[in-house]
């Protein structure tokens, strides 16, 4: 039962305004405890005459959000002749407002260039006097219709974050940053060692060895992301044979905050992991977020800010209306709304690297910008030569600052060939530890290849190297061969909660029957579909060990129909288990150059 109550206005001649506020109450006391009540509550305010100079006092904005509601409402009243008239009385007034606003408007912007006009002006002359007055009888007339005396144009406050370093955008953007010369050299770490154990004789692709302080990474190796410090519905103790987890720093930061994590002893004792981990710098989530696009929690954190600011949230509040929200990018950095609370946080390259020298991971990524892939070439080259200067100075915060961790550029440059040269040109001449390829990669699968083709042998042979956001089995087998080491996506665990599993397919093997075969010749098992409802075989029979002991197809699928969450802790933990064998196997091809 939803029952909307809606109080009409109330004026009293000479006693105190009532101004309504909506509010959204909870009923208890209905039948159903999800029946809402939306009231509109009489507040005070000060003395009037009528309602006439109440209405006098509201924007267009307002009256179109009167207007609105009006409509709104008369959806289902039968008092569609007492809405027409007033809906008709609504809009002559609107009409009337947004004239007003237009004058207001135009008054506002001849002030400010008469201003602009007047302080240009050295002398004392007659041209300086003419304009003081055109600006007076500006100023009079804006009074006249806003009631204030003068117009003053708002400046934006300083921003209660500024960097110790005031840094000021170049004359020319497409500048990068410092020359490697005022780096010191590098050196390979102690704490961080990379060796190659095998190059095929068939590809590019190779088997090697990654030793960072909490264990040893053997490469081609997947990487689950841990959005906020864990895989979705999957534990720590469930991701043990995982080699590499990756973590988000833009989430970390909205919650629970690097401070708290750094006070528990860093990643790894707050999330009970004692392996790898890889942490980026919080840039790829502020922008693809801020777009909703491909991110582990994108489309959820978008539904969490429509549940929270939608028309029939049970919880309306229009100050946080815009939580998720990019706000500013510049040569500081970039600044966001976080997206539970509304509050302003600030990310630069020194706050980026602070923060994941806080987090403690064992790889850390330096800021960088992520622009859209329809953007022009010359928004591109500006936007490639920023994130180069950010990451410089993302690396001369972390070298200042070590702490047995090893720092990764991101390459960037998007589709243009030229700009990823001169991407890998510039970054490779600096001190870092490895490199990961960023930004877009294409359109589809078969851009995305191509330009990897052509981008892999760029890179040093002698550092590791890591492709952001791809690891699908698909997308795995034609990495590897290019030399890509390791590579992250949160594909695997998305679609498993979604009742998609990875299988080996069909023509993988030889002396099939109809009993053991899978049922995939894509390498997808859709686990949700009927025909698996009696289906009592292994997940998978083909893989060298059973990821999911004991639990069969049917099983899974009733979960699925129950809307069971063990479901979605099962299906993870499956399509975990099958990347890092697939990824096993991949290396064992390697090493015997069948790849």
């Amino acid at each position: 039962m939803h029952l909307g109550v809606i109080l009409s206005g109330l004026f009293l001649p000479g006693r105190r305004a009532l101004v309504f506020k909506s509010y959204t109450v909870r009923s208890n006391n209905w039948k159903t405890s999800k029946s809402i009540i939306k009231i509109r509550v009489i507040m005070s305010s000060g003395v009037v005459g009528s309602q006439n100079e109440e209405e006098e006092t509201m924007t267009a904005r307002e009256l179109r959000k009167e207007l609105r509601r009006l409509e709104h409402a008369s959806k289902g009243s039968g008092r569609t002749s007492a809405r027409t008239e007033e809906k008709e009385k609504i809009l002559a007034r609107l009409k009337l407002q947004e004239e007003k606003e237009k004058v207001i408007l135009d008054i506002k912007s001849n002030i400010t260039i008469k201003r602009k006009a007047l302080k240009a002006l050295d002398d004392q002359g007659d041209e300086r006097m003419a304009l003081k007055r055109e600006i007076d009888e500006l100023n009079s007339r804006y009074e006249s219709l806003t009631g204030e005396k003068t117009y003053t144009k708002k400046r934006k406050r300083a921003s209660s974050h500024q960097l110790e370093t005031d840094y000021t955008r170049p004359e020319n953007i497409l500048a990068d940053g410092p020359s490697a010369d005022q780096f010191e050299q590098w050196l390979p770490r102690d704490y961080f060692k990379f060796e190659v154990v095998h190059e095929s004789t068939k590809s590019r692709a190779r088997v090697c060895r990654i030793t960072t302080p909490h264990g040893v990474i053997e490469t081609p190796c997947f990487v689950p992301v841990g959005t906020n410090a864990a895989a979705k519905c999957v534990s720590s103790e469930q991701c043990k044979e995982v080699q590499l987890m990756f973590c988000n720093t833009y989430h970390l930061l909205v919650h629970p905050g690097s401070d708290v994590i750094e006070a528990a002893g860093g990643l790894h004792s707050f999330m009970n992991r004692h392996a790898p981990i890889i942490t980026d710098s919080g840039g790829f989530q502020v922008f693809s977020l801020a777009a909703a696009t491909e991110d582990e929690d994108g489309p959820e954190l978008k539904m969490k800010r429509v549940r929270r600011t939608g028309k029939n949230s049970e919880k309306t509040n229009d100050k946080h209306a815009n939580n998720g929200q990019l706000l500013t990018v510049n040569e500081h950095g970039t600044s966001f709304r976080s997206y539970l609370d509304g509050s302003i946080i600030q990310l630069t390259p020194e706050s980026s690297v602070a923060a994941q020298k806080k987090l403690g991971a064992d790889i850390i990524i330096p800021l960088d910008e992520l622009p859209p892939y329809h953007v022009t070439r010359e928004r591109l080259a500006a936007s490639v030569a920023l994130s180069h200067r950010w990451m410089a100075r993302s690396l001369a915060a972390h070298l200042k600052d070590k702490r047995k961790q090893a720092m990764y550029a991101v390459i960037h440059g998007g589709v243009d060939r030229q700009l990823r040269s001169h991407s890998v040109e510039y970054l490779t001449s600096l001190p870092f530890d490895g490199f990961a390829v960023g930004g877009s990669l294409g359109k589809d699968k078969s851009e995305m290849f191509h330009l990897l083709n052509f981008l892999m042998p760029l890179l040093p042979r002698n550092k590791p190297n890591h492709v952001l956001g791809i690891a699908d089995p698909d997308s795995a087998k034609n990495l590897v061969p290019l030399g890509v080491d390791t590579m992250d996506s949160c594909n695997p665990t998305r679609v498993a909660r979604h009742g998609t599993l990875f299988v080996s397919t069909a023509n993988d093997h030889d002396n099939e029957d109809a009993h053991s075969a899978p049922s995939s010749k894509d390498g997808i098992l859709r686990i949700k579909q009927g025909r698996f409802q009696e289906d009592f075989r292994p997940i998978d029979p083909f893989l060298p060990v059973d990821t999911l002991p004991g639990y069969s197809r049917a099983y899974l699928h009733h979960l699925f129909k129950q809307n069971e969450p063990l479901a979605l802790t099962l299906a993870s933990i499956h399509n975990i288990k099958f990347m890092n064998f697939y990824m096993a196997d991949l290396r064992k091809k390697i090493m015997n150059n069948e790849i």
